[in-house]
């Protein structure tokens, strides 16, 4: 099943192959397939001639093994096998490193020394809430400076909200520029003892509590990096406005990664309202992990009426009141046509109007219409094997519950483009397992491009 062919669609294609375009970032909840998706686009831009590198947050390491490559770090590394004359690279955010090549790139070598090698710089680089969205912020900004790609595809973090990576510049920039900075960077503002001395007269009761809650060597680290720090701080909040006003551009473009459940495309649509009010342009809604089947004509109510039909052993084709269960044991005699209508002498094709008794058993009629007075036989009539029958059964009952989940999905996406009628969608039909290399990768692309959003037999994991 795919969305109504009357909207616009997404046209993955020409939007891969704008020039114009120099960024793509894919984003949304986590567990939704944003890094395959990524991967996918990747793959694809490269393989029509752009130079692409797919920057990627997941620490599962699943795009590297998918695209060839031992191990992804820091450093993009070159995907081989590329089918055209494009380019591909790929690489794994490393949030630490990241952060001490700001400061080394920012601070004299003595100074960086001294911020490296503090211990509250090496918690903070390390963990602080928000710190792995700026830094993937601060990456994208780094690549798109160096110019060595016209094609930047961004895997967002991964993260209980969507909206982190957008918050995230925005959190930590207050937290540097906050009161607790300003009052810790006050004696190194003054300097020396002479600070430290303006500060415990001033604000002694402040360091006070703040000793007693972080701990006297834990306050002191935080006054030393912050001193170190301290011409940094303006550079952090410069460039987090710079990469989040280069997220405006037109040469970017958001795509909202979805599957279809409630939860996963309420997210969406709460993302979706969000770039709208930050000005950021949307390109369209990819939705993932979407179900269809083979034999959509057969309903789940009829699948499950053949289901119980076989399992009552064909109480369904019985005709007259007749509820006894056929079985191997009961064939049909040689005065008993297949049609199960009354024995009599007189029926048209039996023995008996012949009044010669045939020789053996009578061989099947060959199929044909039902007499006009019979009724209509179920869609699946009993076998003469009981094993197959609870199998057909099973896989019977399996398509219905199928066609209840393709129904679910249905109604949710209705609901979505209901609410968003404006955003372009395309469909990747789900997969029975993960893609693991550059043919999976390429047929997800494949499928994203066709018919401009129509689902077809691949997907992405």
């Amino acid at each position: 099943m795919s969305l109504d062919p009357a909207r616009d669609p997404l046209d993955v294609d020409a939007l891969l192959d704008d020039r114009k375009t120099r960024i793509v970032v894919c984003c949304g909840s986590g567990g939704v397939g944003k890094t395959t998706t990524a991967a996918a686009l990747g793959l694809r831009a490269a393989e029509r001639g752009r130079s692409v590198v797919v920057l990627t947050i997941d620490p599962a390491r699943r795009l590297a093994q998918s695209m060839g490559i031992d191990s992804l770090d820091n450093v993009p590394r070159r995907v081989e096998d590329i089918k055209g004359e494009g380019e591909l690279c790929a690489m794994m955010l490393d949030m630490k490193r990241t952060f001490d090549e700001i400061v080394e790139a920012h601070a004299d070598r003595e100074r960086a020394q001294a911020i490296l090698s503090n211990p509250f710089y090496q918690s903070l680089s390390a963990g602080f809430a928000g710190t792995q969205e700026y830094m993937a912020m601060e990456k994208l900004g780094q690549l798109r400076a160096r110019d060595d790609w016209d094609l930047i595809v961004v895997d967002t973090p991964p993260s209980r909200s969507a909206l982190d990576f957008l918050d995230a510049p925005k959190r930590l920039g207050s937290f540097l520029d906050g009161k607790l900075i300003r009052l810790l960077m006050a004696p190194a503002k003054v300097g020396g003892r002479a600070g430290m001395k303006f500060l415990n007269v001033g604000m002694s009761m402040m360091t006070g509590a703040l000793g007693k809650l972080l701990g006297g060597q834990l306050l002191r680290d935080v006054q030393t990096f912050v001193a170190a720090m301290d011409t940094m701080f303006g550079g952090f909040r410069k460039r987090a406005d710079a990469t989040y006003r280069l997220l405006q551009a037109p040469g970017t473009a958001f795509l909202v990664v979805a599957s279809p459940e409630r939860d996963a495309l309420r997210e969406a649509a709460y993302f979706v309202e969000r770039l709208a009010a930050d000005a950021m342009p949307l390109a369209g809604l990819v939705l993932n992990r979407v179900h269809g089947s083979g034999a959509a004509s057969l309903s789940a109510e009829r699948a499950l009426a053949a289901a119980e039909n076989l399992e009552e052993r064909g109480i369904v084709d019985q005709e007259d009141g007749k509820i006894g269960g056929r079985s191997s044991s009961e064939a049909p005699s040689s005065e008993t046509p297949a049609s199960a209508a009354p024995p009599s002498s007189e029926a048209p094709g039996s023995s008996a109007s012949t009044g010669t008794p045939p020789a053996g058993p009578e061989p099947a009629p060959a199929p044909g219409p039902a007499p006009s007075g019979a009724a209509a036989p179920s869609a699946v009539g009993a076998s003469a094997d009981p094993a197959v029958d609870r199998l057909t059964a099973g896989l019977l009952r399996l398509h219905a519950e199928r066609m209840r989940l393709i129904a679910r999905e249905q109604h949710t996406r209705d609901r979505f483009t209901a609410l968003h009628p404006e955003v372009a969608v395309a469909e990747v039909a789900a997969l029975p397992g993960d893609v693991h290399d550059l043919a999976g990768l390429r047929a997800i692309g494949e499928q994203l491009a066709a018919a401009h959003g129509t689902a077809g037999p691949a997907g992405a994991a």
